[in-house]
């Protein structure tokens, strides 16, 4: 009866609606629940998986470990260049670049090329220094150390001028500076006069040539003051009437002044050319000019039967005393027949003339030079 009463129907039929609704509700929210408890697990599996840790250490699964720089050797050799310049920046060549290590290496050189520059190739690592050296520069040092397999360029070597005169040997021949003492001698004059060629003021004089020695014989014959004095000693000859055999007047002053000049000329190529450049002995008189005066006497004295040969050393006057034994034989061909007394007038002559040498070089030593004028710089530094 109640079924057919509207009202109660349509109340039953909310009533089930309702609980259908909540039902669905309840379903609703339970898988709403269960999409959010599921949700992080589906961020985090979308995140991106970290590397895992490699602990096996077995050959085909390798360690993941950082690169490691591989290391030189330590033995490789190197390269060292450089370069050498002037104070102005200028190229220096033909410098002399020494390396020295320590006593294990021996030590290693070069010379700088053209443009200046210098290289030492395979040269083991380690500290080094070079020693650079130039004529008129100073000496320049340089230490620093060569790495394993570098090739080092080294800071331009700049040399310095040197602060000292560097001295400088130059080899001259004797022949040209005994040209040059020569031409000094030849102008030594007495009083500015008379011929004094045959002293040395030099000790150290270099010794003559042949050509020098024929020269220096030449020079004194010809001089115009010998012929002079030729004159003279043959007008005093015919004054006191010597060798009479010649006579007076013009014919017998002319005789007596060729023998006199034939004298000089034979006695000063024979003993002061000819027989030097054969016995290698120098004619001339060395000055000493030192020492005590009864030194300087003894030495004057010696030299009239010593000389000093081409080699520098004392010995035995061969060529003065052959020369003036020599030169009266010859006379004898010349001289009057009544004048002529031989061989013992010919050694006679000799010892006189060696006994006028002797007197010769004492003046020399101790007069003359003050009587001759106009020495050069050298002979007077050589001379009290």
């Amino acid at each position: 009866m109640n079924s057919h009463n509207p009202n109660l129907r349509s109340k039953s039929l909310d009533r089930t609606a309702r609980s259908s609704a909540i039902r669905f509700a309840g379903l609703a929210g339970l898988g709403l629940s269960l999409l959010l408890c599921s949700f992080p697990a589906v961020a985090q599996s979308r995140q991106t998986p970290s590397a895992p840790e490699v602990t096996s250490p077995l050959p085909d699964a390798p360690t993941a470990t950082a690169p490691v720089e591989q290391q030189p050797d330590q033995h490789l050799p190197g390269n060292i260049n450089g370069t050498i310049v002037d104070p102005s920046g200028a190229a220096v060549a033909g410098a002399h670049v020494i390396l020295t290590r320590d006593d294990k290496f021996p030590k290693q050189e070069v010379l700088s090329g053209d443009d200046g520059q210098f290289a030492f190739a395979g040269i083991a690592p380690g500290p080094f220094q070079l020693t650079v050296t130039s004529e008129l520069f100073t000496t320049q040092k340089v230490s620093a150390i060569l790495n394993p397999g570098e090739n080092l360029i080294l800071p331009q070597i700049v040399f310095g001028l040197a602060t000292e005169a560097t001295q400088v040997e130059v080899n001259v021949p004797l022949v040209e500076v005994a040209a040059e003492e020569l031409k000094v001698e030849e102008k030594q004059r007495i009083f500015g006069v008379i011929p004094n060629f045959y002293v040395s003021y030099v000790p150290n004089a270099a010794p003559l040539a042949s050509k020098q020695k024929f020269q220096l014989a030449w020079r004194t014959t010809m001089d115009p003051v010998n012929f002079a004095i030729t004159g003279a000693i043959a007008g005093v000859q015919q004054a006191t009437n010597t060798f009479s055999g010649y006579g007076q007047g013009a014919q017998g002053y002319g005789k007596r002044y060729g023998a006199s000049y034939a004298d000089l000329v034979t006695g000063t190529f024979i003993g002061s050319a000819i027989l030097p450049s054969i016995l290698k002995q120098d004619p001339r008189y060395f000055y000493k000019g030192t020492g005590s005066s009864r030194s300087r006497v003894l030495y004057a004295i010696a030299n009239s039967v010593i000389c000093k040969g081409d080699n520098g050393h004392w010995q035995p006057n061969y060529s003065g005393i052959l020369g003036s034994l020599a030169s009266g034989g010859i006379s004898n061909l010349y001289y009057p027949a009544q004048n002529r007394d031989g061989a013992t007038l010919t050694v006679e002559n000799t010892l006189i003339g060696i006994g006028e040498t002797a007197a010769t070089n004492l003046l020399q030593e101790f007069v003359i030079r003050k009587l001759t004028p106009n020495l050069s710089r050298q002979q007077q530094t050589n001379t009290p």
